[in-house]
């Protein structure tokens, strides 16, 4: 009986692990391919000769996108959506959570109950955009023209990354909070001290998710955002790509690489930072998400 049960454990891993090998090099093709296009040749690329490696290898594409200008602005815009808006987003959010946590709120379960209802019903996209339109005019108001922080404060709120956090706040045990308080904390010190430090896996995976949303952001910064000196990396990857799609800009086209090539290599230019950044982050995503996650 034991070495059948062996036996049968030992299928399950191979086909286990058999069907997790071929689903991570399914994920990583998409990649894969993104670069071995980004430096081909006009004709590999056009003709749809690039299936896996690259071919008439050369490094025109990178070296136009460099030379743009236009291409670094956007990619300071999109570091500063990024870093200010997980900032602002995880501030909030960390407030948000820590206060919901607590059974002394005033109407603790309404707040939550309301907080929860906004993941089942929203109120649409164009209530949604004639809010950020009245707070852009609230913002040109009192001076503040650069629209980039309009959606760093607009895009500050998750429902669920609030959640994850209010769950993990509540698994701090009692007693640790009351030993501050009688220790002469300020509510203020027991959330920087006893909470946030205790939650660090949560608060990071909170964050990572922040971060991802702002990095890939696309759809409200190009509607909120007018100035095109103020466009992210992603609404500048959209723009090139309809420049390249128009007969007209193509009409002349005779480089060595093709225009697929370059949206390519920007989209390689745009994964980058997030696979440099999350193995750091990777440790604290599963313990995170379960702490959060579930509640006893």
């Amino acid at each position: 009986m034991k070495r059948k049960l062996e036996v049968t454990e030992l299928i399950f891993k191979i086909i286990s692990y058999t069907l997790l090998t071929v689903f991570a090099l399914l994920c990583l093709y998409p990649f894969v391919y993104a670069i071995s296009a980004s430096i081909s040749g006009a004709q590999a690329v056009n003709y749809g000769e690039v299936v896996l490696f690259p071919k008439d290898v050369q490094f025109q594409a990178f070296k136009r996108m460099f030379s743009d200008n236009m291409f670094w602005n956007s990619y300071s815009n999109t570091l500063f959506l990024t870093l200010y808006g997980t900032i602002w987003a995880l501030g909030v959010s960390i407030l948000g959570a820590y206060a919901l946590s607590k059974k002394r709120l005033l109407f603790r379960k309404f707040f939550n109950f309301f907080l929860v209802f906004t993941m089942w019903f929203s109120a649409g996209l164009v209530p949604q955009y004639l809010n950020y339109l009245q707070t852009k005019a609230v913002f040109n108001s009192v001076g503040i023209m650069d629209d980039k922080w309009l959606v760093v404060i607009a895009m500050g709120m998750a429902a669920m990354n609030v959640i994850l956090l209010r769950n993990a706040f509540e698994g701090v045990p009692s007693e640790i909070e009351e030993a501050a308080i009688v220790d002469g904390a300020s509510e203020f010190q027991v959330l920087s001290k006893v909470y946030i430090p205790m939650s660090k896996s949560t608060i990071a995976t909170v964050a990572l998710f922040f971060a991802i949303s702002r990095w890939n952001g696309y759809f409200w910064a190009r509607q909120m955002i007018s100035n095109s000196n103020e466009h992210p990396l992603q609404v500048f990857i959209r723009l090139k790509l309809e420049e390249f799609t128009d007969p007209e800009f193509m009409a002349g086209w005779n480089e060595v690489y093709a225009s697929d090539s370059v949206i390519y290599a920007l989209i390689v230019c745009s994964i980058v930072p997030i696979l440099i950044i999350y193995p750091f982050i990777q440790k604290y995503f599963a313990k995170g998400v379960n702490v959060g996650g579930v509640k006893e």
